[in-house]
């Protein structure tokens, strides 16, 4: 079963001119590299911890990749309206953005920074507005992309498959992000994710 992406759109935050940066790619793209790079020469930089209740992958620990939560708990935060966005990709497989982990980062004079899906992407774009700048990681291929989950041996062939297949639909929305990145050479792509980010940063 796969869901809208929901979104509060009723109360963007303060108005302070705080800023947040929103990275989205099909799985495998080598977004979450990109992000890390990101975090590690721009000090002013503090990512946003997204909830989700799907469980860990490979090293991945709570509170430090993600909030892991129950399907029931996360519903109770759906109802106590404590998501800027969030997505049910299949049934029981949420992910969200919390109000509060924006307003803690923003509490100390940091700029957001987010890897979220495409879905959740276009989403923050749409609430966030001219204080985002929101950019597509692009694979090469789809044929590279799928070399790349082979490679990293977290899913088995089936998981493989849907996610290539999400992935080339994925690539369609490239057009309603600010900027496009194809990450064929990595020290390539982040130079120029470098190069978005300290213009917007600036800006």
């Amino acid at each position: 079963m796969q869901t809208a992406t929901h979104t509060d759109h009723r109360s963007p935050f303060g108005g302070k001119g705080e800023k947040v940066i929103i990275f989205s790619a099909p799985s495998g793209s080598g977004k979450t590299t990109l992000v890390k790079h990101c975090l590690e020469n721009f000090p002013e930089l503090a990512f946003s911890i997204s909830c989700t209740t799907r469980n860990p992958r490979g090293t991945e620990k709570d509170g430090v990749d993600y909030h892991f939560i129950t399907p029931e708990k996360f519903r109770q935060k759906i109802w106590e309206e404590a998501f800027v966005e969030f997505e049910e990709v299949y049934e029981d497989k949420y992910y969200g953005t919390l109000k509060s982990e924006v307003e803690r980062i923003w509490s100390e004079g940091k700029t957001v920074i987010f890897d979220v899906d495409v879905k959740g992407g276009i989403s923050l774009k749409k609430y966030f507005g001219e204080k985002a700048l929101s950019i597509f990681i692009m694979p090469p291929s789809i044929e590279e992309l799928e070399r790349r989950l082979i490679s990293r041996a977290t899913d088995d062939a089936e998981t493989i498959q849907t996610r290539v297949e999400k992935a080339a639909h994925e690539m369609t929305f490239q057009n309603q992000f600010d900027k496009i990145v194809v990450n064929n050479n990595l020290d390539e792509a982040k130079s120029e994710i470098s190069k978005l980010v300290q213009e917007f940063l600036n800006a």
